[in-house]
């Protein structure tokens, strides 16, 4: 029941809750497609995505770190097991 992301279709955007360091990250390193909510819930680590200039890989990539710091650590163990190990650029250390 926790909410890591919301797609608002009206202005072609995603947010997602990151965790303040890949929020950080991600916004340096792609700030035309990745800006914190510009607010206090950005400060949180709510972070729009411009779904026209994300790439989709790094979206993805992106999905998937919000989720794993929202989902339970059952659950992300299973799903990391049942995936092919990949190098993700978000994901923490």
């Amino acid at each position: 029941k926790k909410i890591f992301a919301t797609l608002n279709v009206a202005h072609n955007r995603a947010t997602l809750l990151l965790p303040l360091l890949q929020q950080d990250a991600i916004v340096s390193l792609n700030p035309e497609a990745f800006s914190p909510v510009p607010n206090k819930w950005g400060t949180h680590g709510w972070t729009h995505v411009d779904l026209k200039k994300v790439k989709k890989g790094l979206l993805t990539d992106a999905l998937e770190v919000a989720h794993a710091a929202v989902a339970s650590k059952k659950l992300t163990s299973s799903a990391k097991s049942s995936k092919p190990s990949k190098s993700r650029s978000l994901r923490k250390s």
